[in-house]
């Protein structure tokens, strides 16, 4: 039997850089209900920021395009952030998850996977060309405990 998430949202938009901070915050506020602590909020808000960079940057280089953000909150305290962008895709997986690596100019640090990876549990990435992108991560937050008044 396949374990249901307890909680699920889906946000679309243009891959446009002025709506990755909408993100951002919507991301954090989705979280919220699971009362992580304030490192693990930053923690979740930097990684969704920097794929959702990913996606606007390098999914649409000379284009606008549609950006998928998916949230879930799984039992044990998981959350699963998934990015898709449905762009021009990765020509090597490996490659791009390498630090330092990046196809976007000298204005980028090519440290957005590197990134992605210090702050979630678990990161996946699905590419094919001229297809897009899916960016999977987990992170488990710590349970807190309730007092009761």
């Amino acid at each position: 039997m396949r374990t249901k998430a307890v909680n699920e949202v889906t946000m679309a938009f243009l891959s446009r850089s002025c709506n990755e901070s909408f993100i951002r915050s919507a991301a954090a506020c989705f979280a919220a209900q699971m009362d992580p602590t304030l490192n693990e909020l930053e923690d979740i808000k930097t990684a969704v920021s920097e794929a959702v960079t990913n996606a606007i940057v390098h999914g649409y280089p000379d284009t606008v395009g549609q950006v998928v953000v998916k949230l879930r909150i799984w039992p044990d305290n998981v959350l699963e952030l998934m990015v898709r962008d449905h762009g021009r895709g990765i020509p090597d997986v490996e490659k791009a998850r390498q630090p330092m690596f990046t196809t976007g100019g000298e204005e980028r640090s090519g440290m957005g996977f590197t990134i992605m990876e210090s702050f979630m549990d678990r990161v996946t990435v699905r590419s094919s060309l001229g297809r897009g992108t899916t960016v999977a991560m987990r992170k488990r937050l710590t349970p807190r405990l309730k007092t009761v008044k």
